[in-house]
């Protein structure tokens, strides 16, 4: 079922125009672990703002004397017709930062007619997501070492109406996460008094976590020996740290009906692979510099992915995206699509079920206005403004 794009509620255009603007008021609902587990890195944590830094280093000139136009957002993409350049991205344990969270943002790719992708380690499971993206829901895979357990994972995807799988590559291992550590942060949670405190301290998430339950793995449950929450991380850490090789994509892709994406590329090398195993699209990612510190920016590498490609697959992009004209930026230099995943949270975290239809309305109010800005007719004009 495919809608056309659906204003959230304008009463939240003046307190919050910017992205940025939802940041303080997510950060004052979430508890201290939950907030560190969204906002952080890995390592001394440059590469967080090192993606923002270089993404607001690309500059564009603008061209006038194109009198009045109307700015089409609609965009294809495999097949698929979105009302916007973008998706919301997948982020584990979206449940921790806001109970209900990936329900919430499943409705809101439905109303507004864009992507939302469920993790493998979301709070929620396929069969409750699915049905509620209404055609528009993408599954990320964390590719687990047994195989049976990946066939059953990807079939339970499509049986609930997942239709693109989005394999993640960039994570071979976990990464060192030193400031979730310092937080706290662990499954199952602590139950020292520091914590219940820091619950205690945002009554309206403890609330909301009683409503829904106490956030966990719910898809890997029926594979642990028990669904206590101890063993299913156990099991987590068992099975979630092979590295993807080529072979085992080709398996995938030979168990999978519908289109394949991987995201976390950084390397022409990869890109170049990926083409040749036929796999329909690859997301330019450095995990949000959530996985290696000493990456590169996601945004710098983008064009040498889009070259090495050569139109061959789809080409999408994610990290550091906090505003439509970055997603403008991306889009100018290759990109065909944008996925967002922080700042989908900052807005549900805020503004609870309304907040993720107000992030599509900043990002389309601000993509819409900044092509007027420059003078683009259309999106693929954008490389003609590129400085």
């Amino acid at each position: 079922m495919r809608h056309q794009y659906v204003n959230s509620d304008s009463k939240y255009s003046d307190i919050y125009p910017l992205i940025a603007d939802l940041e303080i008021p997510a950060k004052r609902r979430m508890p201290f672990f939950a907030w560190e587990y969204l906002d952080s890195g890995t390592g001394v944590e440059r590469l967080v703002g090192y993606n923002r830094e270089r993404l607001q280093a690309v500059e564009m000139l603008p061209k006038f004397f194109e009198g009045n136009f109307d700015v089409p957002l609609q965009t294809n993409l495999l097949g698929e017709t979105y009302s916007s350049p973008f998706g919301i991205a997948p982020v584990g344990m979206t449940g921790l930062m806001w109970p209900g969270g990936e329900h919430m943002l499943a409705k809101t790719a439905a109303r507004n007619n864009i992507p939302y992708c469920l993790s493998t380690v979301a709070c929620e499971t396929p069969e409750t997501v699915g049905p509620l993206c209404e055609g528009n829901g993408w599954f990320q895979l964390y590719v687990p070492a047994d195989r049976d357990v990946c066939i059953d994972i990807i079939n339970r995807a499509w049986q609930s109406g997942f239709r693109t799988l989005v394999v993640t590559a960039d994570v071979p291992t976990p990464s060192m996460r030193e400031r979730q550590r310092k937080a706290g942060l662990k499954v199952p949670p602590e139950t020292s008094l520091t914590t219940l405190l820091r619950v205690a301290a945002r009554p309206q998430w403890a609330w909301a976590t009683l409503c829904h339950g106490r956030p966990g793995f719910p898809t890997l449950e029926k594979y642990a020996t028990s669904g206590d929450l101890r063993e299913v991380s156990s099991f987590l850490g068992r099975q979630l740290t092979d590295a993807l090789s080529l072979e085992y994509l080709k398996f995938i892709r030979d168990n999978w009906q519908g289109k394949i994406i991987v995201k976390g590329i950084l390397h022409q090398d990869d890109a170049k692979k990926l083409v040749e195993a036929g796999i329909d699209g690859i997301i330019v990612s450095n995990h949000g510099g959530r996985q290696f510190d000493g990456a590169p920016a996601a945004i710098d590498v983008l064009p040498q992915i889009v070259k090495a490609v050569g139109g061959k697959c789809a080409i999408l992009y994610d990290s550091g995206i906090r505003s439509g004209l970055d997603v403008i930026r991306a889009l100018a230099l290759g990109a065909q699509f944008v996925l967002l995943g922080r700042p989908f949270l900052y807005g549900i975290a805020a503004l609870g079920e309304q907040g993720g239809d107000h992030v599509v309305e900043i990002l389309n109010a601000d993509i819409a206005n900044n092509l007027r800005q420059l003078g683009a007719r259309e999106i693929g004009a954008l490389k003609l403004h590129l400085r």
